[in-house]
């Protein structure tokens, strides 16, 4: 069965918090943060915000894009490792706003790729004829878990959400042909058990290995792009745009480096908003989406802590 993404929509909250308040906190000055991240300022969720209603923002700005009624919905997966409620998923808070009353809600996480991993989901629930019409939304509240005096990864971190809307039907004013998902857990490699985690309770969000992330993240972030690619009989050259996961402007050059491919068309917003977490790479095609053609193919990639890895190869009709 053919899927297609019909609409594309995001929130980023208004707030930006630059390099310069970590001097104080964490000890790191502007030229530190940026010369290693890239990143000058990152988003904020304001006060009455959270992962719930940042995800809601994000369904507001789709609904008026969707190709069918929202309350048509009979499918809507959240994607996140930072729920601002564990058991009232974001899922939950769309079927409850909108009445999607015969959707089926659930919620994943799986790190920096749990986005990769829903829109795989409303794949199988699609092959399986259980959906017909679904949202993903992905939702980050990083810094209300982040510990901002941690000089490793403290001034990483932003907040936003992103949705989409997939059904089988090529409709939409920017839609896109799902040409192929490839996710993988990775939880048996390098430092996976220890190089990224968010304790609530005992630390918040940590990435005390930073080093080993860097290099499975552009090997991995490397082969699901082939991965898709190839299972599609093209090559990384034929890509038009990259989408990545924003976790480090570095990383994002090594890849393009790596693969020789024009640095100027891999999708950032890491500068602005930071590390946003899983929604980041679908916030960055989104932010970008006026650049994108009729034809041309875009490739999804992302690593996560614990670790795993996925991509997406989406061709824009």
């Amino acid at each position: 069965m053919d899927l297609y993404i019909n609409a594309i929509a995001h929130y980023i909250p208004e707030a930006r918090v630059p390099n310069s308040y970590f001097k104080d906190v964490n000890g790191l000055d502007d030229e530190w943060i940026f010369s290693r991240t890239g990143i000058k300022t990152r988003s904020k969720a304001g006060e009455g915000e959270n992962t719930n209603t940042m995800a809601l923002e994000a369904v507001a700005r789709l609904k008026d894009k969707l190709p069918f009624a929202i309350e048509d919905t009979d499918l809507v997966v959240a994607a996140t490792y930072s729920p601002h409620d564990t058991v009232a998923t974001a899922a939950h808070a769309i079927q409850r706003a909108y009445t999607t009353r015969a959707a089926k809600c659930l919620s994943v996480s799986s790190a920096c790729s749990s986005f990769i991993n829903a829109i795989e989901i409303v794949q199988g629930y699609f092959a399986m004829g259980k959906a017909t019409k679904a949202i993903v939304v992905a939702s980050e509240h990083n810094t209300e878990y982040s510990n901002e005096s941690c000089p490793q990864s403290g001034h990483l971190w932003g907040d936003g959400a992103i949705a989409i809307a997939i059904s089988a039907s090529p409709e939409g004013e920017k839609a896109a042909k799902i040409l192929d998902i490839f996710t993988r857990g990775l939880g048996h490699i390098g430092k996976a058990d220890t190089a990224v985690y968010l304790r609530p309770r005992h630390g918040g969000i940590g990435m005390p290995e930073g080093r080993d992330v860097f290099i499975n993240a552009c090997h991995y972030m490397i082969e699901g792009l082939q991965v898709v690619t190839e299972s599609n009989g093209k090559t990384l050259a034929d890509l038009k745009y990259i989408a990545p996961h924003q976790a480090n402007k570095r990383i994002m050059a090594t890849i393009a480096r790596q693969i020789d491919f024009p640095e100027d068309r891999i999708l950032s917003n890491i500068g602005e908003v930071g590390n946003t977490g899983c929604p980041s790479c679908g916030i960055a095609l989104s932010q970008n989406l006026d650049r994108v053609e009729r034809g041309d193919l875009v490739g999804l990639t992302v690593f996560g802590g614990g670790y795993s890895c996925g991509a997406v190869l989406l061709e824009f009709i």
